[in-house]
């Protein structure tokens, strides 16, 4: 697959072109409006950007910059980060479970 703006050869996950940030087209697997909360799979400390990210389909690393600039500049997100942590439901009980092999037992 290959972005239609600037012909980066993407993978087939890709939602988002590496080079100019351009949508692929992917869908989100889950159609609709998802709700906001914490994205455990891609996060990087609690997975609020990942959340945020994800509600608003944008690309995580916009928003992780966004993040830095909001705290570094007004240090609203100093506080905000710690509260949208609390606050957020996280999704971890919505993955599957990887599944793991057992050894059978022997007495």
């Amino acid at each position: 697959m290959y972005c239609t703006k600037c012909g980066l050869e993407l993978r087939e996950v890709d939602h988002f072109c590496s080079r100019c940030g351009h949508r692929t087209g992917l869908e989100a697997p889950i159609s609709g409006l998802q709700p906001l909360m914490l994205d455990k799979r891609n996060k990087k400390i609690a997975g609020v950007c990942a959340g945020f990210a994800r509600y608003c389909e944008v690309d995580i690393t916009l928003v992780r910059v966004l993040w830095l600039a909001l705290a570094f500049c007004t240090g609203v997100g100093f506080i905000a980060y710690p509260v949208a942590w609390i606050i957020m439901p996280s999704d971890a009980g919505l993955q599957p479970r990887p599944v793991t092999a057992r050894e059978p037992q022997t007495s």
